[in-house]
């Protein structure tokens, strides 16, 4: 049963944070990409996160049908048969909604784990992302707070997030913001806590400069010393057992010496998506340029079946998903510390 129960999944997390350690969180879109996911985190007997992002449901339901949640659901059941394979533990996670998706994506599928809750099955997600960064502060806790009640009654964890994320990501474009929001202060992590401390379980996306997408080195100005700063504040006011599970969203293309300051300031999760879909793509465009003449039928030849044959090209995009996430594992130290427990 390696995709985690709701326990297996908080000792997961809690694993991390006292270990000084974070779980590369991989966005999939189909089966192929599952599968490098799970090789990667298997072959580096690291426990992770596959995520689920609202586009990637509607592209693995299909072109004639285009529903998220269909789709979303599809995924996490491969996952949770695909994983009975493996002796690593996995969470599964839905990526970024926004406010105006809640009720046609997060809200159907707690209510897909409660009907699988009450059949005495594990959850179908452990975790779900509610983005409410684009409104202002309050009215972002104030739906925060009703989705954790209704996320917590299926002891289901949920991640926020305050700040802005720059840049762009399945549909979602940021790049216009003001560099100011790209930086969550001490005083909105203070009522962050505030607001949330009691009613569940939840992860905290602070943003301290991040920016979707890769870029050259130098182009992002990452500030851990933000998460630093926060969590000092929160710490000071309310104890040590206040101290956040941050997440560091935007995690391809950044530097290694900052990927691992954010683990001394509570980071327990990375995001890691543009770095794996080009890990995915580069070995299969590879494959198409040297297999040219094979791959297409030119001049009124018949090609040659054997390399232009989907699996040729779809393992090669496997392993290069596996290689990309497993360097992943080793710079957020997780590498060779599963928790699971035959």
């Amino acid at each position: 049963m390696p995709i985690a129960t709701p326990q297996q999944y908080a000792e997961m997390l809690a694993a991390a944070q006292k270990g000084g350690y974070a779980y590369p969180a991989i966005n999939i879109a189909s089966i192929v990409s599952i599968n490098g996911a799970l090789k990667a985190f298997a072959d580096k007997k690291s426990d992770g996160i596959i995520q689920v992002s609202l586009g990637a449901g509607k592209f693995a339901s299909g072109l004639n049908v285009g529903d998220s949640v269909h789709g979303a659901i599809v995924l996490a059941e491969a996952c949770h048969r695909l994983a009975e394979k493996y002796d690593i533990l996995i969470g599964l996670h839905t990526d970024h909604c926004q406010p105006d998706k809640v009720d046609s994506f997060l809200r159907p599928l707690i209510a897909e784990t409660a009907r699988r809750r009450e059949a005495g099955l594990n959850n179908l997600f452990q975790s779900h992302m509610l983005d409410a960064s684009e409104l202002p502060l309050v009215e972002n806790m104030d739906i925060s707070k009703e989705l954790l009640e209704e996320c917590a009654a299926n002891e289901i964890i949920l991640e926020v997030e305050a700040g802005v994320v720059g840049g762009e990501e399945d549909g979602i474009d940021n790049s216009d913001q003001p560099a100011e929001k790209l930086y969550t202060s001490p005083e909105d992590m203070l009522y962050v806590y505030e607001q949330l401390s009691g009613i569940g379980p939840y992860m905290f996306a602070a943003t301290f400069g991040n920016v979707h997408g890769s870029y050259k080195p130098g182009t992002v100005k990452l500030r851990p010393e933000i998460l630093k700063q926060g969590q000092e504040a929160v710490m000071a006011k309310y104890g040590a057992e206040a101290e956040f599970d941050l997440v560091f969203h935007g995690g391809s293309g950044s530097e290694l010496e900052e990927i691992r300051e954010t683990l001394d300031y509570g980071v327990i999760k990375m995001n890691i998506d543009t770095d794996t879909q080009y890990a995915f793509t580069r070995p299969i465009a590879g494959h198409i340029m040297s297999n040219y003449e094979g791959v297409l039928k030119i001049d009124g030849e018949v090609g040659n079946k054997k390399v232009y044959d989907p699996r040729a090209y779809l393992k090669a995009a496997e392993d290069g998903v596996a290689t990309r996430l497993g360097e992943a594992c080793d710079d957020l130290l997780s590498t060779g510390k599963s928790i699971y427990q035959k």
